[in-house]
């Protein structure tokens, strides 16, 4: 597969869950949601410990998996994700190589480096080849990330459903809030520049 997104996602401080397993179910059932509109070449799905994979067609399917299920999450689980902009090829059945797991390994590394140097909010970064726009994605993790992580639990659920192409009226009937309470909470929290930034490089629901 030529210039895919290959993506690797780790839980953050898995070794201190009380349930594991529960954490990792929980990762899954978020990127089953997250993946619904994206058509993943290779659905999320574990490795090893506490690690997952996948491929997508493009880096606007990556951001936009990767931002929906960091939203959808049950609070205390977080993910970290790396992002390889590049080819993976298949070498025996499910079993797969290539330029774009080794940036992908790369970039969830720079991420963890980025986060034990102080970056607290870092949790994912992009890796690709010159001419790439991996610069750009990671530029927009960036900002996602602190975003994201300045989210109350409500926030983050108006958010996922704007992204998802859910309206304000719908969200406020789930939320048992007025409209204007939504927009409001959508506007304070960055829910609306989140939504736009995707829209912007190619990551809105198809």
């Amino acid at each position: 597969m030529d210039r895919v997104a290959a993506v690797i996602v780790d839980i953050v401080r898995s070794r201190e869950l009380h349930d594991r397993a529960g954490a990792q179910a929980a990762v899954l059932e978020a990127f089953v949601r997250a993946e619904r509109d994206a058509v993943p070449l290779r659905h999320l799905g574990a490795t090893v410990g506490d690690e997952f994979q996948g491929v997508y067609a493009d880096l606007a399917a990556a951001l936009r998996v990767t931002t929906l299920a960091a939203l959808i999450l049950p609070d205390g689980i977080e993910v970290r994700a790396g992002i390889g902009l590049g080819e993976v090829v298949d070498v025996d059945g499910d079993i797969s190589d290539g330029s774009a797991w080794w940036r992908a390994r790369d970039a969830i590394d720079e991420a963890h480096r980025r986060e034990d140097a102080g970056q607290a909010a870092v949790r994912a970064w992009c890796v690709g080849a010159s001419g790439d726009d991996a610069v750009m994605a990671s530029a927009v993790l960036l900002l996602r990330d602190h975003v994201l992580s300045r989210m109350k639990s409500r926030e983050r659920r108006i958010a996922a459903g704007l992204i998802e192409g859910r309206t304000q009226a719908q969200l406020a009937a789930v939320e048992s809030i007025s409209q204007a309470a939504v927009s409001q909470a959508a506007h304070r929290s960055g829910a609306i520049a989140l939504r736009e930034a995707l829209e912007a490089v190619g990551g809105a629901p198809r």
